[in-house]
Order: C-alpha cells, then sequence, then structure tokens
C-alpha cells in the first residue's frame, strides 16, 4: 500500500515486512547552478535534512528509498556537493539504518560521495510488493511491468493557477494516471530489441516470466520544494514531444485525463480541465 504523507512530498510503503519512506528529487548543491549566475543562496541542505528527519522521528520507517537526484551537477561533481552529500547521509544514517538510491540522471559519479552501507540501484528501478519505483529519465525494467503501480519522481509536478487580476501561483501537486499494460509491454518489448510474438502479453511472458499488470503511473512531487518545473497545465506542456521522460512520451500513459492533487491531499481536478488556469 502506498500512502502519500500529506501535506509532505513524500510517501510511505507498508509490506508485512517493513515500512519504506519514498522521496524523490533532493537536488542537494542546486544553489550552487545559481550562484554561477549571480544569484546568491545558502545552501539548503541542512534545511532539508531537518524536514527528512522528522518524517522519520514521526512515521518510524524501517528504510528509506530515495528515487533518484540527489545531487544537482548531472555528470561530475561541485566542490560543495563534496561536503554536502557526505554530511547529510552521515548524519541521516544516524536516524535511519538502510538507505537505498535509485540512480537519477543527476547522479553520475554519486558513489564516492555515499558514506559505506548506503545502495545505490539501478535506474531501470526496483519493485516493493506491487509497486515498481524507479526515477523515469529512463525506461523502467520490464520486471516492473508486472506491478500494479508504477511510481516515478524526474517531472517535478507542479500546476499553475492565474487569475482574472493576472496573478501566478504555483503549487506542487501529486499525478496519478491511467495506463494500458499491453502498450506498455509492446513499448519496452521494442526498446529492447524484442519481437513481439503474437502478442505483446505472451512476449513478455516468455522472456521475462512477467504478466503485464500496470494500469497506473503516480509521479511524486519533488522533495526540494524549491526547484520549480515547468507547469503541466500550461498551454501544450502535456504534449508528448514535450514533456519530461520517456514512459509520459508514450500513448500508453493517458496523462491528458491524469488526476492531479495538491500536497494536502486536495483533489485539483483532471489535467486537460486545468488547462483553462494555466493560460497566460
Amino acid at each position: 500500500m502506498i500512502t502519500p504523507l500529506t501535506p509532505h512530498p513524500a510517501a510511505i510503503v507498508k509490506t508485512k515486512e517493513a515500512r519504506t519512506l519514498v522521496i524523490v528529487d533532493l537536488h542537494i548543491g542546486w544553489e550552487i547552478a545559481l550562484s554561477e549566475k549571480g544569484i546568491h543562496v545558502p545552501t539548503q541542505a541542512l534545511r532539508l535534512l531537518e524536514k527528512l528527519k522528522t518524517l522519520i522521528k514521526t512515521y518510524k520507517p524501517d528504510k528509506l528509498l530515495i528515487l533518484g537526484d540527489v545531487k544537482h551537477t548531472v555528470a561530475t561533481a561541485e566542490l560543495g556537493e563534496w561536503q554536502d552529500v557526505p554530511d547529510f547521509f552521515n548524519e541521516l544514517r544516524r536516524h535511519i539504518s538502510q538507505i537505498q538510491i535509485i540512480r537519477g540522471n543527476h547522479d553520475g559519479n554519486l558513489e564516492p560521495l555515499l558514506p559505506e552501507g548506503i545502495k545505490i540501484l539501478p535506474s531501470s528501478g526496483a519493485v516493493i510488493d506491487d509497486a515498481g519505483f524507479f526515477h523515469g529519465h529512463r525506461w523502467p525494467s520490464p520486471s516492473l511491468l508486472g506491478c500494479k503501480t508504477l511510481v516515478m519522481g524526474h517531472v517535478h509536478p507542479v500546476i499553475v493557477l492565474r487569475d482574472p487580476a493576472g496573478f501566478r501561483i504555483t503549487r506542487q501537486v501529486w499525478v496519478k494516471a491511467k495506463c494500458n499494460p499491453n502498450q506498455l509491454a509492446e513499448i519496452l518489448l521494442q526498446k529492447h530489441g524484442i519481437k513481439i510474438e503474437e502478442n505483446p502479453q505472451k512476449t513478455l511472458r516468455k522472456h521475462y516470466g512477467i504478466k503485464p499488470r500496470t494500469t497506473q503511473l503516480f509521479i511524486m512531487p519533488s522533495f526540494n520544494e524549491f526547484l520549480g518545473g515547468k507547469p503541466l497545465n500550461e498551454k501544450d506542456a502535456a504534449k508528448s514531444e514535450k514533456i519530461v521522460g520517456p514512459i509520459l512520451r508514450a500513448e500508453a500513459v493517458d496523462l491528458k485525463n491524469a488526476e492531479i492533487y495538491l500536497l494536502d491531499g486536495t483533489f485539483l481536478g483532471f489535467l486537460n480541465q486545468l488547462e483553462a488556469f494555466g493560460k497566460p
């Protein structure tokens, strides 16, 4: 069972064996990119750490799973990240012993920054019970299609609301979209260069021992709320060629009719209904 921890950009996954706290998109060191443009913001790593420690103290998870983009620099690591990332995780390990990270597109050269004992999982994702978790910049592993639910980050989903006076309000949101499991299987098989025999279901079962079952996709808001994002309800933002992440560009995910929720759990409506509020 996946439970969003309203009003926080985090979730708890409960199984018989463990309770796992899930977050995504920390982007530790994002302030460095701003400073290079002349905008000076103090490091926010300590604030993120305190927020995470509060969630751990409140919900008492057995494990922490981070769905990628621990740091901000893509391929390497800036000087500030060499200090902030190790300090962050050394302190965090005092409060939770099991930490796993699914590699995101910003996590190049992450290993030297982490203390021993933290496990890095491939970007293709991991399975917990009946849910598959991945970052979102790449396609998930075919094994994840055996799960009813997929959970990703990467997008930093936000909604923009404008009133008649022209005021613009941006809010982080959760996104829940329906998926076509057979279409997902067909596309993923093609990505792996596997010829479809008879139909995608039988081919996926033959090669991976998996029956395609994915019917819904959750997009998590970024744990670092300062990051912002491209509002999903702005004009043409949800078109396949503009959206971030290959799985969202596939017709197998119905993003236009996705359900949109604020962090406090308020249901705003469906994405196609909210496009009217994103127009300048």
